[in-house]
């Protein structure tokens, strides 16, 4: 798709702030994605819907709440949750926030499998790889949720059980890194598909809890309180701490409202997507990795005070 960031239009007296955030290089993000970024931010549907469908969106998650008092603890539906899910993708979001969406389930599995891969000891991943957006009928949300979670506490039972913890690996591995094959010139451009995905984020909240358990909404939640955790995991690996300053949905033993989650799930797609560009940058040689450059540094120190003795 035609990357319009790169004929725009630069009125001095007029600035366009889309613009100075594309060239801007300060954060890690592919051209491509942040393109896509932009202009789903930018769209009519932010500009105007989002705003009016908000307070709306979060009034219903209050009486959704006010409502599963009276319903049965295990009442829920995942898997017309799922359907309804994929019916709205598929029919009234924006070609770039589906795009981002179904990135983000590849780009969370291999995060966790560079984790995996570069601890100390073996740990199992299940990743998700959808190609289609029916495949997110397959309960795709809930599973990524359950992975996330799951995967915390088989790295950390493992990790404590063998007396152990991450530490910097000067040669990582990151074979499991790569771009999705997923193509934003696939994914709907039907007429009706114009919502963007903040706005869709705030419409399937609601919904989310409505046909959730508490427990599994909650979870979904204040997943997002992982965000850091991860982050941490990559930055001992990496011995590159300073990289944490990317991630916005903190700290990960305060949880916040679930009334919130929404805007905390934009952070966190957004947090994901810095994070494996950063991986990517590191694999592919454009960035050093500081793990390699401190074991280089404690080399040459080392054979320094060799020679004085």
């Amino acid at each position: 798709m035609k990357n319009e960031f790169n004929d725009h239009a630069w009125d001095e007296r007029d600035p366009s702030p889309w613009l100075a955030l594309y060239l801007d290089q300060s954060t890690p993000l592919p051209d491509d994605v942040k393109a896509a970024w932009l202009r789903d931010c930018s769209s009519a549907s932010r500009q105007y819907f989002l705003p009016a469908m908000r307070p709306l969106a979060r009034l219903s998650m209050i009486v959704i709440q006010a409502l599963k008092i009276f319903l049965p603890k295990r009442w829920a539906h995942s898997i017309l949750l799922h359907r309804l899910l994929a019916f709205g993708m598929k029919k009234f979001l924006s070609p770039e926030a589906n795009w981002l969406i179904m990135r983000h389930f590849h780009l969370g599995s291999q995060v966790l499998q560079f984790v995996a891969a570069n601890a100390p000891t073996k740990v199992s991943t299940s990743p998700l790889t959808p190609v289609e957006i029916d495949d997110v009928k397959d309960e795709l949300f809930l599973k990524h949720d359950l992975n996330l979670f799951n995967f915390v506490i088989r790295l950390n039972k493992a990790l404590r059980e063998n007396n152990q913890e991450l530490v910097p690996v000067p040669e990582p591995d990151f074979s499991m890194i790569r771009e999705p094959e997923l193509k934003l010139e696939d994914m709907p451009h039907g007429r009706f598909n114009v919502i963007d995905l903040q706005s869709a984020i705030e419409l399937y909240t609601p919904i989310y809890q409505l046909l959730l358990t508490d427990n599994d909404f909650w979870r979904a939640s204040n997943s997002l309180q992982l965000d850091e955790t991860l982050a941490i995991y990559c930055a001992k690996i990496l011995a590159s701490p300073e990289h944490l300053v990317l991630l916005n949905n903190k700290h990960p033993m305060v949880p916040l409202s679930t009334l919130y989650a929404a805007y905390r799930l934009v952070l966190h797609g957004l947090s994901t997507e810095m994070l494996h560009s950063l991986l990517t940058r590191m694999a592919n040689g454009e960035h050093p990795v500081p793990a390699r450059e401190l074991a280089k540094m404690h080399k040459t120190a080392d054979a320094a005070v060799a020679q004085q003795d």
